[in-house]
């Protein structure tokens, strides 16, 4: 399973506002969607509201129901049971052509006997667009993604990033409300998609439109979205901004499944939770607990006396680029990861130390 990096933290810092944090006009309203596909159920009463101009994330690890949700969003697939509303419509009993829902597939679909522009043409052209209308909106559409130089050019003879972007130029010509975007990364070299990441949360701002972009890859829905909804085996785990669903998980698999994190079992008692020699003041209720404490939050540590200090012994290191992951095995038998800035700063018998509001409470996710 991929990581959030230690950089995470500073992309949260540096990530630009979100244009929405809490949808209040829906474009699309999800409602108790159901999808069975004969006795297998792969969503299970999914609601979920999508605000104008936003930037939604479905992440999900394999067979989670994402790409089904997307289906049926786009009309593909018709859910057993539920309701998907978009402005005002009931989106899912009209066909696919009369929804203005466009979708970019993780594989682009340029038809290769085409130039660029008459890729881009082809949806107007069989929408019945006017003919004196359909320049007009290809050259807009080209512009829009920085493509007009390559107009003349067949698929063949543009790059990987080149022709996801023209795939998003066909999506974009046909004016949709709403942009559908299935993984269309994940082709693209490491190098190559990060950029696309920019690129593709500028073009969303620049444009306007709503997308809902569908990802296995925890960094790269920490980088682009407005908010996240995190699907585990055909529910909402969690939908929550990035920086919420990162430093304040619901559940103990949303903070496993965002980056690293420690689990901690503690018992609590009149607002003290303990979890082996560890003890930490905290709002949760009485009774067993349970906390997540990401890495980065353990420190060596200094002079902070309403710190929670511990002693551990340096198992190993494991090297994550501009920092370490190192797993430290404390004097009561807990086996803790921290993160560290600094190579090999950790080393042998060490002390070190939490803040206790970095200790967050979260459910026990069901098995």
């Amino acid at each position: 399973m991929d990581s959030v990096p230690h950089s995470s933290s500073k992309i949260l810092e540096t990530r630009a506002p979100s244009a929405v944090q809490n949808p209040t006009s829906s474009l699309l309203s999800i409602r108790n969607v159901a999808k069975s596909f004969g006795k297998h159920t792969v969503l299970r009463d999914i609601s979920l509201e999508v605000a104008a101009g936003e930037f939604l994330t479905i992440l999900g690890e394999s067979g989670s129901g994402k790409t089904t949700l997307l289906r049926i969003i786009a009309g593909f697939e018709h859910p057993t049971s539920g309701e998907v509303w978009m402005s005002g419509q009931r989106l899912d009993l009209l066909p696919p052509y009369k929804r203005r829902v466009n979708t970019v597939f993780q594989s682009y679909a340029l038809f290769p006997h085409l130039t660029v522009e008459e890729n881009v043409a082809y949806g107007p052209r069989v929408t019945g667009v006017p003919s004196a209308e359909i320049q007009t909106r290809v050259d807009e559409a080209l512009a829009k993604v920085r493509m007009q130089a390559f107009a003349k050019y067949k698929p063949a003879k543009i790059s990987g990033g080149q022709q996801q972007r023209i795939a998003l130029a066909r999506a974009l010509v046909n004016r949709p409300q709403l942009l559908l975007l299935d993984e269309p990364l994940s082709a693209l070299d490491a190098n190559l998609r990060r950029q696309m990441q920019v690129e593709l949360k500028a073009l969303q701002r620049e444009v306007g439109i709503t997308f809902i972009f569908v990802t296995h890859d925890q960094e790269e829905a920490m980088v682009m979205s407005d908010r996240i909804a995190l699907l585990r085996a055909g529910e909402l785990e969690q939908v929550a901004p990035p920086d919420e669903i990162y430093g304040q998980p619901a559940t103990s698999y949303t903070a496993q499944f965002i980056g690293h994190t420690n689990l901690l079992r503690a018992e609590v008692r009149s607002g003290m939770g303990r979890a082996g020699a560890l003890s930490w003041r905290t709002q949760a209720p009485d009774g067993n607990a349970l906390f997540s404490l990401r890495p980065e939050c353990i420190r060596p540590a200094g002079a902070d006396s309403t710190a929670v200090k511990f002693r551990g012994r340096v198992l190993d290191h494991s090297f994550h680029g501009a920092s370490e992951l190192v797993r430290v095995h404390t004097s009561d038998h807990q086996t803790l990861t921290v993160r560290s800035a600094q190579r090999g700063m950790l080393r042998g018998e060490v002390e070190l130390e939490f803040s206790p509001h970095d200790a967050i409470p979260v459910r026990e996710s069901r098995t």
